[in-house]
């Protein structure tokens, strides 16, 4: 299983392609963990539009610190192979093929 572990804050500028060029790449066993860290624009709104049973969005505490919100994503993460995703990355097509090559 693979776990991607995203932690956001107001991100709503490039979640929604972020979410499509992963989900893409995703098994119907794997997921994505969104850490969210009281995210004030549409960001929470958007992740919860793609009603995708793989998406498990947390909304934690207020952590005011990326390294801790990426921190208790992976905490609440499955999956035996972790991808970090920063929430501006639009993942490319070809992105978890290539990881599997190195």
């Amino acid at each position: 299983m693979i776990s991607v572990c995203m932690a956001t804050y107001n991100g709503s500028s490039f979640i929604k392609a972020q979410l499509e060029s992963i989900l893409f790449q995703l098994n119907t066993n794997d997921e994505v963990v969104i850490s969210d860290d009281g995210s004030s624009d549409d960001t929470l709104s958007i992740i919860e539009a793609f009603n995708d049973p793989r998406i498990r969005l947390i909304e934690g505490p207020k952590i005011h610190s990326v390294a801790h919100n990426f921190e208790y994503a992976i905490r609440h993460s499955r999956g035996d192979i972790i991808f970090l995703s920063d929430q501006d990355d639009v993942w490319l097509n070809n992105k978890k093929q290539s990881c599997w090559l190195i």
